[in-house]
């Protein structure tokens, strides 16, 4: 055991190096030995690394270790954390698939003014919603619909997507909103449902036609 440990130690201390291809192989490594005593330092790691090659090592490592040992400490970051830091444990939860971390997942944290906070909070919220709950999760995740560029759009209609179909009354009441761009991200998430080949941005522009001739895109 104490051969493992000093081994973890070094490894922990790679992820401190100015290389990222150093610091992918010290996440490979702490991930394949499994050491328990390597979760705190994996958990504070995640919360400042920039490369997103190495962030992903590090949660895959995560994934490795019991949940009942990753878990409480990813909420915690999830609470309190940088935004980094947050946005990376959501992540991480969501590959956990832990529902016992559903509680995390508040409103405010799925309205939450950081993008990158938002969007991984959307992905997490899609996995770990209780069996049941997904039309009131569709209701929360469409007060943000017309939020942010493209990539933070996409993210949410994906969300709602996953969700399946009790989304759709959600999408449908969208539809109608006052607001232009609420109501042009609804249509184009749901042309999206009904035809996932079309693409994102194809259904962005029809949905944008619909909104200028009146309409609210829903089919007969």
């Amino acid at each position: 055991m104490t051969t493992v440990n000093e081994e973890t130690a070094r490894a922990l201390r790679a992820l401190e190096s100015d290389d990222p291809s150093v610091r992918l192989r010290a996440a490979l490594a702490v991930g394949t030995a499994r050491d328990p005593e390597a979760v705190d330092g994996l958990v504070e790691r995640c919360a400042v690394e920039p490369d997103f090659s190495v962030r992903e090592m590090l949660t895959w490592a995560l994934t490795r270790h019991p949940p009942a040992a990753t878990v409480p400490k990813l909420l915690s970051e999830v609470r309190s954390g940088s935004a980094r830091a947050r946005s990376q444990a959501l992540h991480t939860l969501s590959k956990i698939g832990d529902r016992r971390a559903w509680p995390v997942i508040t409103p405010a944290l799925l309205s939450d003014a950081d993008d990158e906070v938002a969007r991984s909070a959307w992905r997490a919220a899609v996995v770990l919603v209780p069996e049941g709950g997904e039309h009131e999760l569709a209701v929360a995740l469409a007060t943000q619909l017309g939020r942010g560029g493209r990539e933070t759009r996409l993210s949410l209609s994906r969300a709602l997507i996953a969700l399946g179909e009790p989304m759709l009354p959600v999408l449908a009441a969208a539809a109608t909103d006052p607001g232009p761009h609420v109501r042009a991200h609804a249509i184009a998430t749901e042309r999206l449902w009904h035809d996932p080949d079309a693409g994102f941005g194809f259904a962005v522009e029809e949905a944008k036609r619909v909104v200028a001739l009146g309409g609210a895109g829903q089919e007969g």
